[in-house]
């Protein structure tokens, strides 16, 4: 079976000293669209508009920070703890989605203190910007071709062929459709339903929805953790069990706060 061959060059965009990689260019396309949809949504809202730039300083910091630190000690602790320099260097590569998430939170908790909003009621719309975030830094991993799948023989494996010249389960590519439906069923949901009233649910279905699904993707990738664990699940489906079950947690908070206060 003939497969589609991957082969483009990492690099967008060389103009003298100036290089753009994709993977830059994608990443910013996934901030920017994140904040146009929260923009979209505070303007739904009528809240100003104006705290968007401050948390978006916030939340970058701390998705990048969180994201860097959970690929050193999360994937590959014994590296980094030996040469603890390397953490810095993140011009080689290397975030984790969870540490970026953990991140994320924690710059979020950081804005809402500083400039008091209820942290649940941010997360809950910061959720659906989320999910369209995912999509662009999981293309931006296709187009670099790592975060490979395993190899494979189904009709849309890929070879990627900077790597191998070895037929993958595109495994970026299924992540970024699994955040797509994500985005959509979440702006369904907040725009048709009443999910945004519940405090957390919106947050709460987010971590459902995106953790089953990572853990189900895991399964066609390649370990990406430095060490092996003593089990059949990997490091990846490992950190997603937890933010499954805090998403479980919310979902039923919010059901409850709800049936306190008289809805059905």
């Amino acid at each position: 079976m003939t497969h589609f061959v991957w082969n483009v060059d990492p690099v967008l965009l060389s103009l003298g000293p100036i290089t753009i990689h994709w993977y830059g260019a994608l990443f910013a396309s996934a901030i920017f669209a994140g904040l146009y949809y929260m923009k979209w949504i505070f303007t739904l809202e009528k809240r100003d508009v104006a705290l968007l730039d401050n948390l978006l300083m916030y939340v970058v910091l701390g998705i990048i920070i969180g994201a860097r630190l959970g690929h050193c000690f999360f994937y590959d602790p014994s590296f980094y703890l030996a040469n603890p320099l390397k953490i810095f260097a993140i011009w080689e590569g290397g975030l984790a989605s969870h540490g970026g998430g953990l991140g994320a939170i924690l710059g979020t908790w950081l804005f809402c203190k500083n400039n008091h909003i209820q942290t649940l009621w941010l997360l809950d719309r910061l959720a659906i910007a989320t999910a369209v975030f995912g999509i662009f830094v999981r293309l931006a991993n296709f187009v670099n071709s790592e975060i490979l799948g395993h190899q494979s023989d189904v009709p849309w494996a890929i070879v990627f062929e900077r790597v191998d010249a070895i037929a993958r389960h595109p495994a970026q590519l299924y992540e970024a459709i699994a955040y797509l439906l994500i985005a959509i069923t979440l702006t369904m949901l907040y725009r048709k339903t009443r999910i945004k009233d519940r405090t957390g649910a919106i947050l709460g279905l987010f971590l459902v929805l995106t953790f089953s699904a990572r853990f189900i993707i895991e399964f066609f990738k390649q370990q990406q953790a430095s060490y092996a664990l003593e089990s059949a699940l990997n490091t990846g489906q490992m950190l997603s069990i937890p933010f499954f079950f805090v998403g479980i947690f919310l979902l039923i908070r919010a059901k409850h706060s709800a049936q306190s206060n008289g809805e059905k």
